[in-house]
């Protein structure tokens, strides 16, 4: 139905910006990437709603008045635009669904970020704003995930108004892909357009398969001729200039490539190709090294447009993406030797040849200790955009994060956690000293994280949007570890964590307490456990933590043979025995 309103789109640009308030784009005098940073500074200083109040927007930016015309949620993906539609919905009902509150189509609608939420860590302006952020099929927003946009070769997945999901089609990218209807190609590469204008100051920093991570031309030379494409193949519609009138009422900034698509090609046709490698870096040197860091240092690279970062790599393999001169490499072992290189980038990916290698040694732990690991979360699960469980095992050590969702951002690769936790398998060795490398990545106020290990209140780490390194000494447990935070929620406050490592002292007395103190049974249990205490004349302290860091239990025995922990429910918990000085964790499967 698109071409019914072609002939009223072409009449109302006859007379300039018709839908644009007289003078709105009177600086957007220039051609290139000139101009769409004359438009970032015209549509930047906007409202910005709450995510909430995106179903208020909706209410009028939203409503099918084009197709049936009867009033339901006009949705990209379940729209059919020759005949009846599949499915509808009430704008005021059936919103907010989650993972268990569908198992279809056509149950219930929620929120699309066309460009994906994961990638600018759910941060503010960008998590609400409605001109890339449409109402969806809450089981199609499912399918399409956080795939970037383009022609599928072979669909695996096809939606009830052809929306598919298959392989990609585009050159240099291997994925899945998800491809909307003819009818909306256009819309969703306008809303990309805006995306790359609008956030002009921080799309660089953003990891996404169609970006490349540069300031000026935002997208690789095949996603952008794709959405090019797409915008060609499918001009602006009645529908999206009803659709950014009604989000210029709300948030009071349009799209400038709906209020005049010329602008597209003024700003993505009239540069040159870049394929020009820029050099290598030079004079790459290791400056100082710790037990576990190694911090680098070299000579700027240069290159025809504009060098865009530097890729650190360890021991032949990719550690962190920089884009000053130093780097600080984290979660290395000690006493061992390791290689360093650095390949330069520019905005279009090209790439330099690698610079000199250089070998730098980390230094022996301290006197009286003994480095026992590090975690720098290499081996997690690939990037994901949802928060779950996600487990991995590095290094000997199984480790469990609740509530948490995989980043490939903060050196290359960490754990954003939400309401969750961080447990270990058994630690051999036990943990003197924690190291932890940690980042804001939502929002917070002034103040600090409490870090709590094994229940334990041991420190603070900063509220702080850049990456931050916090040792906290003597912490002193053993066996498995549980770290969780509190000053966080569901809603708000979530930490990335990467480059864990810690050192061991001899005086935790390991073996002694866990072979010789006291022993638990049974394990797997029902519930109900038994501890005996190997010498009744001493203090225990017995302690039993949920997976999430919650105290269930706490109580202290003197001159006691044993202790009973009764009703547990299904789940697996830490036991934490303290004696003296000494403690030591052990995991508990209630069945």
């Amino acid at each position: 139905m698109k071409q019914i309103y072609s002939l009223l789109f072409l009449f109302l640009f006859t007379a300039g910006f018709a839908q644009a308030p007289a003078g709105y784009y009177t600086n957007a005098t220039g051609t290139g990437y000139t101009l769409k940073t004359q438009l970032y500074n015209i549509i930047k200083d906007h409202t910005v709603q709450t995510y909430a109040g995106l179903y208020v927007t909706y209410e009028t930016s939203d409503i099918d008045n084009f197709f049936e015309k009867d009033g339901t949620v006009l949705d990209m993906y379940s729209e059919n635009p020759a005949g009846a539609d599949p499915y509808t919905y009430t704008i005021a009902t059936t919103q907010r669904c989650g993972s268990s509150g569908y198992a279809k189509e056509g149950d219930c609608y929620n929120r699309e970020h066309i460009i994906p939420q994961s990638i600018f860590s759910e941060a503010l302006p960008m998590v609400s704003d409605a001109h890339f952020i449409t109402p969806t099929d809450g089981e199609v927003n499912g399918i399409r995930s956080n795939y970037p946009h383009s022609v599928v070769a072979t669909a695996t997945q096809t939606t009830l108004n052809g929306s598919k999901l298959g392989a990609s089609t585009t050159a240099g990218y291997t994925g899945p892909v998800f491809e909307p209807i003819d009818e909306f190609k256009g819309d969703i590469a306008r809303m990309y357009f805006y995306f790359a204008t609008r956030y002009e100051n921080t799309v660089a920093g953003y990891n996404y398969p169609m970006f490349n991570n540069s300031t000026s031309k935002v997208f690789t030379t095949a996603f952008l001729n794709q959405l090019l494409a797409w915008h060609n193949q499918d001009p602006v519609s009645a529908r999206e200039i009803a659709r950014n009138n009604a989000i210029y009422a709300r948030q009071n900034n349009r799209n400038p490539y709906i209020d005049n698509p010329s602008y597209v090609a003024s700003v993505w046709t009239t540069q040159p190709a870049d394929t020009e490698s820029p050099t290598a870096a030079t004079n790459l040197t290791v400056t100082s090294t710790t037990s576990n860091s190694a911090t680098l240092t070299w000579t700027a690279a240069t290159d025809n447009v504009g060098v865009t970062g530097y890729d650190v790599y360890v021991n032949g393999t990719l550690k962190s993406t920089e884009t000053g001169l130093t780097a600080t490499v984290n979660g290395l072992v000690a006493s061992t030797t390791y290689s360093f290189y650095i390949i330069t980038r520019d905005a279009e990916r090209n790439s330099s040849v690698a610079s000199t290698s250089v070998n730098g040694t980390t230094k022996a732990p301290a006197a009286g200790t003994t480095f026992c690991a590090s975690e720098d979360f290499q081996t997690i699960p690939a990037n994901a955009s949802s928060y779950a469980t996600q487990t991995w095992t590095n290094a000997g050590i199984t480790w469990t994060s609740t509530d948490s969702r995989t980043d490939q951002t903060l050196n290359s690769r960490a754990i954003t956690i939400r309401n969750g936790a961080l447990t270990s398998s058994s630690v051999a060795n036990g943990i003197k000293d924690l190291t932890v490398t940690t980042q804001l990545i939502f929002s917070g106020s002034a103040g600090s994280f409490k870090l709590n290990v094994n229940g334990t209140e041991v420190g603070t780490i900063p509220y702080s949007s850049t990456s931050t390194t916090t040792t906290i000494p003597n912490i002193n447990v053993t066996g498995n570890v549980i770290i969780t935070l509190s000053g966080n929620s569901t809603a708000s406050n979530r930490v990335r964590f990467d480059d864990l490592s810690w050192t061991c002292a001899a005086s935790l007395g390991v073996d002694q307490l866990e072979t010789k103190s006291f022993e638990i049974y049974p394990n797997p249990s029902n519930g109900n456990i038994k501890i005996n205490f190997k010498n009744s004349n001493e203090k225990y302290s017995v302690q039993v933590f949920s997976v999430l860091g919650q105290k269930v239990f706490e109580k202290e025995y003197t001159n006691s043979s044993s202790a009973a922990v009764n009703n547990l429910q299904k789940g697996v918990y830490l036991i934490k025995i303290t004696n003296d000085s000494k403690s030591v964790t052990k995991k508990l499967i209630v069945n």
